[in-house]
């Protein structure tokens, strides 16, 4: 059993990774900028914000890993990154992997490149993408003394596209897994079921990796 920690546990990514670690035994904390209108049962929540980490007090100690699902919109539009400094600077030198859901904008289309960002992105969802460009270049030059995961999502994934839950995903290294129909997606569920795996099984140390069907 593992003591994971999840940021941004009430959040889409963030409440289906809670809900898979507590289904397999797992000890899990739960951390929100608001209370939880429907805690996940099984899992401690705490209210706290990680842009003020030494509030949080003791909630990392002993954490096998901690995983970052974070959203850059709302109150959180510009302050992602500053999180994940933050995130850094308490994790680094110590054995909590930490774990950092990004966006599919910076996935590659292809092996070698180009990324989605750069291949006709929407508009309206480049900030969001940029900001998880530039969380992955944290990590990259990250002290050598942090564990860390980047996993990106499906081009499809989010409450708009929920889907069900397989149990089947694919691990696509740094390109954008598509299916044989050409279509990148993933359930909520499917995607943290990967979240999970990675923290349980450690295939990824210091990298990033793509998954969908």
């Amino acid at each position: 059993m593992a003591r994971i920690v999840v940021i941004g546990g009430t959040g889409y990514a963030g409440r289906h990774i809670v809900q898979e670690a507590v289904s397999r035994g797992h000890e899990v904390i739960s951390v929100s900028r608001s209370k939880p209108e429907n805690p996940v049962d099984g899992a401690l929540a705490v209210q706290g914000s990680v842009l003020d980490i030494d509030a949080l007090g003791d909630v990392f100690d002993g954490a096998d890993a901690v995983v970052s699902a974070l959203s850059p919109r709302g109150d959180m539009t510009d302050g992602v990154l500053d999180a994940l400094r933050g995130l850094i600077s308490k994790l680094a030198g110590t054995p909590t992997r930490l774990g950092v859901v990004g966006g599919a904008g910076g996935s590659l289309v292809a092996p070698g490149g180009p990324r989605l960002f750069d291949s006709g992105f929407p508009e309206e969802y480049k900030h969001e993408a940029q900001v998880g460009i530039d969380s992955l270049a944290l990590l990259e030059s990250s002290d050598a003394g942090l564990d860390w995961f980047f996993i990106h999502p499906a081009e499809v994934f989010g409450p708009w596209a929920e889907g069900e839950r397989t149990g089947h995903y694919r691990d696509g290294g740094d390109v954008l897994v598509r299916d044989e129909d050409g279509k990148s997606y993933i359930s909520g569920a499917d995607f943290a079921i990967a979240v999970v795996d990675e923290i349980e099984q450690g295939h990824h140390h210091r990298e990033r990796f793509t998954v969908g069907y």
